[in-house]
């Protein structure tokens, strides 16, 4: 049994403000974590202008959905042709492409940081050819997007048909392949490096586990959500708009999760560190399994990847440094992870 649209409209505005609320509060544990080691290691600049930035554009979400909603519920209610269900299905009101512009920059920005991290990770321009060309088709579908939303001007057959469902379709696809590539490209790294350390630790926990786990949540919790939505769209289900309407706070959510729990994490490691060269991830471990290696965690560091060139580094917990970034190294594995 379908949802009614308006109905439906009802439901994803008061879902969305839950979550923003949600989203708002945990942006103040993302500032607090951010500037707590401010005069120690200086802000990190770019994730700081990241989480302003979702933000505003989330905020500016929820405002025109608010709007959007009174429009169809309240003001033309008993004056526009079909009501509110014809309002909502009306695809060439300027509130459902503010909201589809809204949404796109949103979800560009999110699976971008994703990819950042992920290049930093790896250090290798290589591994992100294939995730770099479907971000870039996510955002090419936009174009086609709103070319089919113009064409459906007259026929107000909503989303539910033409050319614009398919292309909303083929936005879904890219974007959840996109958000799950890079994910698992990103954890794969990780377990990888920790996985190859396991034997030389002198400790039996792993400190990069925990940081795999906050990963690994936050990535389930933004792909489901998408893999929702896009199981919702393809069957034509209103409910697709309740879901819809809440990715653009989970984007937030996700995000800032990360940095709160990685910046919990770091503060709760020990601080330590050991000299590696400039070496290969397997170099060192060759190196150390011929003599007694014991792994310390260090504090977080800030450093630059430049030109693609693997940097010497270390396990660490979080902190930063002169350039303003924060970020988690492992030693001998040439990873940084960046907040």
């Amino acid at each position: 049994m379908n949802i009614p649209l308006d109905k439906a409209e009802l439901l994803s505005v008061l879902l969305e403000a839950i979550l923003y609320g949600f989203s708002l509060l945990m942006f103040g544990g993302t500032i607090w974590t951010l500037l707590s080691q401010r005069s120690t290691y200086g802000v990190n600049r770019k994730m700081f202008t990241v989480a302003c930035a979702l933000l505003l554009i989330s905020t500016a979400h929820l405002v025109v959905h608010i709007i959007r909603v009174m429009y169809g519920l309240i003001l033309y209610r008993d004056t526009f042709p079909g009501g509110p269900v014809g309002y909502f299905s009306d695809v060439s009101q300027w509130t459902f492409n503010a909201k589809n512009h809204i949404y796109i920059v949103q979800t560009l920005i999110g699976d971008g940081v994703i990819l950042y991290r992920c290049y930093v990770v790896w250090q290798s321009k290589l591994i992100l050819i294939f995730p770099l060309m479907l971000w870039c088709s996510a955002g090419g579908t936009f174009t086609g997007i709103m070319a089919s939303v113009t064409a459906q001007y007259s026929t107000q057959s909503g989303v539910f048909g033409g050319a614009l469902q398919k292309w909303i379709t083929a936005f879904w696809a890219t974007a959840l392949s996109t958000n799950l590539m890079a994910t698992l490209l990103l954890i794969f790294r990780i377990w990888y490096v920790d996985y190859k350390v396991k034997k030389l630790r002198s400790y039996q926990q792993s400190q990069l586990r925990p940081i795999l786990h906050i990963l690994v949540d936050a990535g389930a919790i933004y792909t489901l959500t998408l893999l929702v939505a896009l199981i919702c769209f393809v069957s034509q289900s209103n409910g697709q708009y309740v879901v819809l309407d809440m990715v653009t706070p989970i984007i937030s959510i996700t995000f800032y999760m990360v940095i709160i729990r990685v910046g919990l994490a770091g503060r709760r490691s020990q601080v330590g560190s050991i000299p590696l060269g400039n070496t290969s991830l397997d170099q060192t471990l060759s190196a150390e399994r011929r003599r007694r290696m014991q792994v310390h965690i260090t504090t977080l560091t800030e450093s630059k990847v430049e030109h693609g060139q693997r940097q010497p580094t270390r396990i660490a917990s979080p902190t930063s440094s002169k350039s303003g970034q924060n970020e988690i190294k492992v030693d001998g594995g040439g990873m940084v992870l960046p907040l």
